[in-house]
């Protein structure tokens, strides 16, 4: 029996973040404000930033604190309608409650994206926008863009699945007015936890960095003009949502590693792709035009079988040994907005909760070979084939 790849290991630490741990491990110097300069958070800040193109990055405790810090930076009223993606994680419309906004959901369609009709019937009450690069996968951004220009609504790009993955040549999470990226183990970089927010608003980016947790003069250790960190010296509240030296030491070694992951995680997907799309039974969407993926795991949708056939598909893979999640009938998942009982109204969406109940998830490595994405292929085309000859006798 042929031994499936392990699906769930993150990218490894390079050698050169063991030994910065080591060393500041053994200076215990771990707060980012200690150091008079060059703390690993500063560095990390700076190198982020050129990475992306952006003149700002400010490093945070996570992507959902770069999320809230960003609807605070700029200054939305209590109860400003916030426009996301009805295909997003909980963590998404979580941080439009916690600044005291209204999350408003935007169905998606069979590509996982933006419904660009339904965006357009819910942006005039609108005022600002969140779009989610979910999974990876990157909605119409120039129309998006645009109609959001006309009407001076602020775009936030959650990129949490996005870094490396390119709109028309642009670094995705630099098209919006802030792009907020994550550091969770399972992304491309991997820290365990952590977040970081890039702007080319000198202002924005002042508000985050106070807010963030940056008390009485410490502000002075960013590199941002003065003059727009003093505008809000002692102005806005403090939410302490600062990262660590020793998140950065093992972040900063790895944005070296990034071109290559994302090669070979761009390889890995499509090839996967292209051979699941050779069975009836499965539609991996194809990139929009102008669309540069960086993918660390694939999403393809179950096409023309039942709901009994969809559910012995996934049970069948579990039993061999590959955990596929269907993302509308995996119980209490967190990407099925009909579980975020904490909204206060919860419309419906049905051609989002539709498109949920056929939509397969697998992780899909950058580290795995192109022998391991075969075997999975394998896999699961062996398993459509018993499902729906099965069911068909």
């Amino acid at each position: 029996m042929t031994t499936l790849p392990d699906l769930y290991a993150a990218e490894p630490i390079p050698d050169a973040a063991l030994a910065e741990v080591t060393r500041l491990l053994s200076t215990a110097d771990l707060f980012r404000y200690t150091a008079p300069d060059q703390a690993p958070v500063s560095l990390l800040e700076q190198e982020f930033a050129q990475m992306l193109g952006a003149k700002y990055a400010l490093a945070v405790s996570s992507c959902s604190a770069a999320l809230f810090l960003s609807l605070k930076a700029l200054a939305l009223p209590k109860g400003a309608r916030v426009l996301i993606p009805a295909f997003t994680f909980a963590a998404v419309p979580s941080s439009v409650v916690h600044a005291d906004c209204v999350p408003v959901l935007v169905e998606c369609g069979d590509n996982y994206r933006i419904d660009i009709n339904d965006f357009i019937s819910k942006l005039p009450t609108a005022d600002a926008v969140i779009i989610s690069h979910m999974r990876g996968h990157t909605s119409d951004m120039d129309a998006i863009m645009a109609l959001c220009r006309a009407q001076n609504i602020p775009v936030v790009e959650d990129a949490a699945h996005s870094l490396g993955t390119t709109w028309n040549g642009q670094n995705i999470g630099t098209l919006g007015a802030i792009g907020c990226f994550s550091f969770q183990s399972y992304k491309m970089i991997n820290a365990g936890e952590g977040g970081i927010l890039v702007t080319d608003d000198a202002n924005l980016v002042a508000r985050a960095i106070i807010m963030s947790g940056a008390y009485e003069h410490t502000w002075i250790k960013h590199a941002v003009p003065a003059q727009a960190m003093e505008m809000w010296q002692n102005q806005l509240p403090l939410y302490n949502l600062r990262l660590s030296n020793l998140a950065a030491a093992i972040i900063r070694p790895q944005l070296a590693e990034l071109p290559r992951r994302v090669a070979d995680g761009r390889r890995n997907h499509d090839h996967v792709a292209a051979r699941l799309n050779t069975a009836p039974i499965f539609d991996v969407p194809a990139p929009l035009h102008g669309e540069l993926r960086a993918p660390d795991s694939i999403q393809f949708n179950l096409v023309g079988i039942t709901d009994a056939q969809t559910q012995t598909f996934a049970e069948t893979a579990a039993a061999r040994g590959l955990k596929v999640q269907i993302f509308g009938q995996s119980r209490d998942n967190a990407r099925a907005f009909w579980n975020w009982q904490f909204l206060d109204d919860t419309p419906e969406l049905p051609q989002t909760r539709a498109m949920l109940m056929r939509a397969c998830d697998l992780r899909l490595p950058a580290r795995l070979t192109i022998e391991d994405c075969d075997i999975i292929a394998d896999l699961l085309l062996d398993i459509a084939q018993s499902v729906t000859t099965s069911c068909a006798a």
